[in-house]
């Protein structure tokens, strides 16, 4: 029998919608938010995402609004 914490955490996906790399920062639209969620390159490891890029992240909320973190490539 399987113990509940060997239950995975369900990421949200969803497709980069903007990206303002000389900003560092842009939004992702998801099924799992009413709103885009906006990131920061500092909460994405590597090189800079593209419009269009599917990812899958985390959502927190932060002072201004869902924020992506731990945003991952698909």
């Amino acid at each position: 029998m399987a113990s509940t914490s060997d239950k995975r955490h369900e990421m949200a996906k969803g497709k980069v919608a903007f990206f303002k790399s000389s900003g560092g920062y842009g939004f992702i639209e998801s099924d799992d938010a009413d709103d885009d969620v906006f990131f920061h390159m500092e909460d994405i490891g590597g090189p800079d995402l593209e419009e269009g890029q599917e990812v899958e992240f985390d959502i927190e909320q932060a002072d201004k609004g869902p924020r992506a973190v731990n945003v991952k490539r698909l």
